[in-house]
């Protein structure tokens, strides 16, 4: 039988399997067979200098399945169990960035990886940690995986110190050749009511995780590759169902952190100076599967918050700003409200892309306090044979201050001739949908005749001081901020 299972037959791996949970005589729990299922482990066996938030790996010859039993159990080196995956339960609960109660995937196999997520903050500093993994946590067909590990063989050590306090620059790297393999583990280090510049800067690789942070100010998230460098999450309001923005127009101001919305794929809350530069983040929910952000940004009318060459992807609501906040450069696409908040936002640069039709770019919710969303010199088009959407949906009776203004911008053959939509009764006159200088596709004016009477075409040369103010970041996001100033005449 040997020979059978050396040479990766799947009939001998399954003896094998069966033998070991049998305790057959003279079978001896050995790892044997996994040298013929797997292409690497991550860490290594025998690995030293691992970071602490690690991600554990294991790459296959072919592609595996969860089995519906077994567990995956890390062991201090003193045989102290740290942490116990029961694989027949998909999800978990675990403490993110302070806030609990996150769902999430303790397994997730994607091809021929399966990649094993130890709680945040489980593993520590200078320490030797073992791993097995019963049999039958992985499936081939209908052939169960041999148990591996329990002679000790899958161990590592950590590193013996985290970085030194208060540095300017982080780095994470998904190989752990940086300081954290994690952007979540690299947040972590950064002390709560931080306010000194600090950069993390995230090598290239794809990070599947969810991030959340508050209080942790004046800090960048700064990718080394905007394409390559990703953060990725299949999060949705199904999975991870929890209150709103306690900040939000008309919302109760005692709610606490706990209630705010857990479904996006990176969400900062209360955080001044926050800068996510040149890297994509990606909510992975399928089409369908409710509201699922990419970003969630609960700030302040002071926020001052800066996203600039970042690529935005998911379908409902990819973007969701409560607070302060300049967009440059960047393309964010969705099908339903997929910009959406409360704002001051002032966009620039950017492309709005829907990948659904009758869909709507945006539900804008600002109170009369403040600004909503402005776009200037943005481009809104939609996937091949995408046509209908409107720029902007709102219900007056519930949102009568809404704001979207569109300066110089690119308007195909995606949007809806109305371009916008009320939806329900209610006052419409302080609901400012204006355009200035729209154009269609070909770079010639765009044709405005069937829009919504509500809205409103600003004029020049009568409107031009409107227009102008619409043009003037420091004039939308107010509080005496122009992001414009931070590296000259414009951040590019």
């Amino acid at each position: 039988m040997l020979k059978d299972v050396l040479a990766g037959r799947p009939a001998a791996l399954a003896a094998v399997a069966a033998a070991l949970l049998a305790g057959a005589p003279g079978m001896r729990a050995s790892d044997f067979s996994w040298s013929e299922l797997l292409s690497k482990a991550s860490p290594a066996a025998g690995a030293t200098g691992v970071c602490p938030d690690t991600p554990l790996r294991l790459v296959f010859k072919s592609p595996p399945e969860l089995g519906t039993a077994g567990r995956i159990t890390i062991r201090d080196a003193d045989g102290t169990v740290v942490e116990a995956i029961d694989i027949g339960a998909r999800t978990g609960a675990k403490t993110i960035g302070g806030l609990s109660g996150f769902k999430y995937y303790p397994v997730i196999v994607e091809g021929n990886q399966a990649t094993i997520y130890p709680l945040n903050g489980e593993l520590r500093y200078h320490r030797t940690y073992t791993v097995t993994v019963d049999a039958g946590v992985f499936r081939f067909g209908p052939e169960a995986s041999p148990a591996l590990g329990q002679t000790g063989a899958w161990r590592f050590t950590t590193r013996g110190a985290p970085p030194a306090a208060g540095p300017a620059r982080l780095t994470v790297a998904a190989d752990g050749t940086g300081d954290f393999c994690t952007v979540q583990g690299a947040l972590d280090f950064i002390p709560d009511g931080n306010t000194t510049p600090t950069t993390v800067f995230i090598r290239s690789g794809t990070y599947t995780e969810l991030v959340f942070f508050t209080n942790k100010h004046a800090v960048t998230l700064l990718g080394e590759d905007r394409k390559k460098t990703v953060i990725a999450y299949a999060n949705n309001e199904r999975f991870n169902a929890a209150g709103g923005n306690p900040y939000g127009a008309g919302a109760n101001p005692v709610l606490a952190a706990r209630h705010i919305y857990r479904r996006a794929v990176l969400l900062a809350h209360r955080v001044n100076g926050l800068t996510i530069e040149n890297l994509t983040i990606r909510n992975t929910t399928p089409h369908g599967g409710s509201q699922a952000e990419a970003i969630i940004l609960n700030g302040t009318p002071e926020a001052r918050a800066v996203i600039a060459h970042v690529d935005l992807s998911s379908f409902q609501d990819t973007l969701q700003i409560n607070g302060q906040a300049y967009i440059e450069d960047s393309a964010i696409e969705g099908d339903v409200d997929f910009m959406w908040g409360t704002g001051p936002c002032f966009f620039e640069n950017c492309g709005c892309r829907s990948v659904r039709s009758a869909g709507y770019y945006t539900q804008i919710r600002n109170p009369a306090a403040n600004h909503g969303y402005v776009y200037h010199r943005c481009t809104f088009d939609g996937a091949p044979g995408v046509a209908g959407n409107y720029l902007s949906r709102i219900a007056p009776g519930r949102f009568p201050d809404s704001e979207v203004v569109l300066v110089d911008c690119v308007l195909t053959s995606a949007v809806n001739p109305a371009g916008w939509l009320l939806q329900g009764a209610g006052d419409t006159s302080r609901i400012q949908f204006w355009e200035c200088g729209s154009r269609d596709g070909s770079g010639g004016p765009a044709d405005v005749s069937g829009r919504l009477p509500a809205s409103r075409q600003l004029r020049l040369p009568a409107d031009a001081g409107v227009a102008a103010n619409y043009s003037d970041p420091a004039f939308v996001l107010g509080s005496g901020w122009n992001p414009r100033d931070a590296n000259g005449a414009d951040r590019k």
